[in-house]
């Protein structure tokens, strides 16, 4: 006899050694047993994967809060040398150039130069500091996930498409000629 052992019952017997012949289709009980195996895991995979994004999400804005803190930071220091060289620097400074023997446009030249110096090396921070507070990872992620994608706007646009694979080939093949 090829059915299942009566003392068994039917949850704990495994799937292969269910009562049937190599080929012979499942019960619809068994089917629908791993099928909602099946789907418990695929919602846990997918549960885990949007805990990780979180994760993700939460690290990208602790790192922009930061990073947004120190380009405030070096703004004010763009500010301050800026202004107090600007101001400080050019009286003191064309006084003292002024009693070397130097002209009136060199004398305000030179104070000039290192006030627009050091505002070039604050505004370059704060450039460094405002590309940390662009989210890239979380960007990444979720473009991989298709929900964002920087390109959808320039497609709108109506951006030219990029040319194929072959049209690429005629176009290396006429060039060669």
């Amino acid at each position: 006899m090829t059915g299942p052992d009566p003392g068994t019952a039917p949850d704990e017997r495994p799937a292969s050694a269910a009562g049937r012949a190599p080929g012979e289709t499942p019960h619809l009980d068994e089917s629908v047993r791993r099928v909602r195996a099946a789907g418990k895991e695929t919602l846990d995979s997918g549960l885990d994967s949007l805990r990780a994004l979180r994760k993700l999400a939460s690290a990208d804005f602790a790192l922009a809060r930061s990073a947004l803190g120190r380009a405030i930071a070096w703004c004010a220091i763009a500010v301050v040398f800026g202004a107090s060289a600007w101001l400080l620097a050019m009286a003191a400074a064309v006084a003292l150039l002024q009693a070397w023997g130097l002209s009136w446009l060199a004398a305000i030249a030179i104070p000039t130069l290192l006030s627009v110096v050091a505002t070039g090396v604050a505004a370059w921070r704060v450039s460094v500091f405002f590309d940390y507070a662009g989210m890239h990872a979380t960007r990444r992620q979720l473009a991989r996930l298709g929900l964002f994608s920087e390109n959808d706007d320039e497609e709108d646009e109506g951006s030219v498409p990029a040319p194929s694979a072959d049209a690429a080939a005629a176009s290396a093949a006429s060039d060669r000629r």
